[in-house]
């Protein structure tokens, strides 16, 4: 019974130097930082990968993560760790979540405090994570991310604050889990979509671009000129419900007109509406001018569902049925 550890730098892998932490530890290296790990007698499969801080990862390096630890689970592994930083951890989980097609979870995970510091949490979200990994209870979950003892689902995990060890939250859902004196305690099980496929062709990937627009007082619209000529989808991020100003509707209706505009909401948790406000760029009139409804989706992930359709070449239906799936 063996796992897969993949470590992608971050945090969780820092080390001091004169010039501030920089990423220097290994797998090898964390491993053995944490206490209790050998006891649990599981067997680490350890494979350093992209030593990047996590905001410099893109989303064919973490596809191409998802690639191995799909094979690893194909030749035996009962589970897979993703280390990384956590700055866009709730994007590249989600990501993962998206394509992962395997009964074996897929946990990720990190630190928010770095070893030089008093009471780093690496060494204990990377135990806690093993234990997932490994656990008859969280298999068929899909992507999830363990962090402060908590197991929460990828769909619905943000990170919620800059620098506390209690970081990542579900503010829609809550943990589906903990890690309770060692044993996994999974208490809601989320209902799993069928898997979108990796794409194949790293230029369509990259030719796929996805803008995020987020609403903002007194907005004119200006930056959203010409985006149809330079991306292939936009992800709207409004007011409360779903909102924009009123002179901003008919820019976002023209813009769906030439290429998929998802509507979303900036408050960080909640739904967009479909019908409940009726003037001129509410939910109800942007939707009638063509812009999709993400539902739950926050902004970041229906920018990574977006971008995996438009690669795919789905058509506009194809895309209002998978964010009526995901969302």
């Amino acid at each position: 019974m063996s796992v897969a550890l993949f470590t992608l730098g971050g945090t969780i892998a820092m080390t001091g130097s004169s010039g501030g932490v920089v990423s220097r530890l290994t797998g090898a290296e964390l491993t053995t930082a944490v206490p209790g790990l050998a006891d649990l007698g599981v067997p680490l499969d350890v494979r350093d990968t992209q030593a990047v801080p996590s905001a410099n990862l893109t989303f064919r390096q973490v596809l191409d993560v998802v690639g191995a630890a799909s094979r690893a689970v194909t030749h035996g592994a009962v589970g897979v760790i993703v280390t990384q930083g956590t700055d866009t951890l709730e994007e590249t989980a989600f990501l993962a979540d998206l394509v992962w097609p395997h009964e074996a979870p897929l946990v990720f995970t990190g630190a928010m405090r770095n070893p030089t510091l008093a009471g780093p949490d690496g060494p204990a979200n990377l135990l806690a994570a093993v234990r997932v990994a490994t656990s008859s209870a969280a298999r068929d979950l899909g992507t999830l991310v363990v962090f402060n003892d908590e197991v929460h689902a990828a769909r619905w995990v943000r990170k919620t604050h800059s620098t506390s060890t209690a970081a990542f939250a579900s503010p829609n859902a809550g943990p589906i889990g903990h890690v309770i004196e060692g044993q996994v305690r999974i208490l809601a099980r989320p209902v799993r979509r069928g898997p979108l496929p990796i794409p194949a062709d790293p230029a369509r990937l990259d030719a796929a671009r996805v803008a995020l627009y987020c609403a903002t007082l007194d907005d004119d619209g200006l930056l959203l000129d010409g985006l149809a000529e330079t991306h292939r989808g936009v992800v709207y991020a409004g007011y409360g419900v779903g909102h924009a100003p009123s002179t901003l509707a008919p820019v976002l209706g023209a813009l769906a007109e030439r290429i998929p505009v998802v509507l979303t909401s900036r408050t960080g948790s909640g739904s967009v509406l479909r019908h409940t406000y009726g003037a001129v760029g509410s939910e109800t009139d942007l939707l009638r001018r063509g812009l999709i409804n993400g539902g739950l989706l926050d902004p970041y992930k229906a920018r990574a569902l977006l971008r995996l359709l438009v690669t795919a070449g789905a058509r506009r239906d194809d895309i209002v049925e998978e964010f009526a799936n995901h969302g």
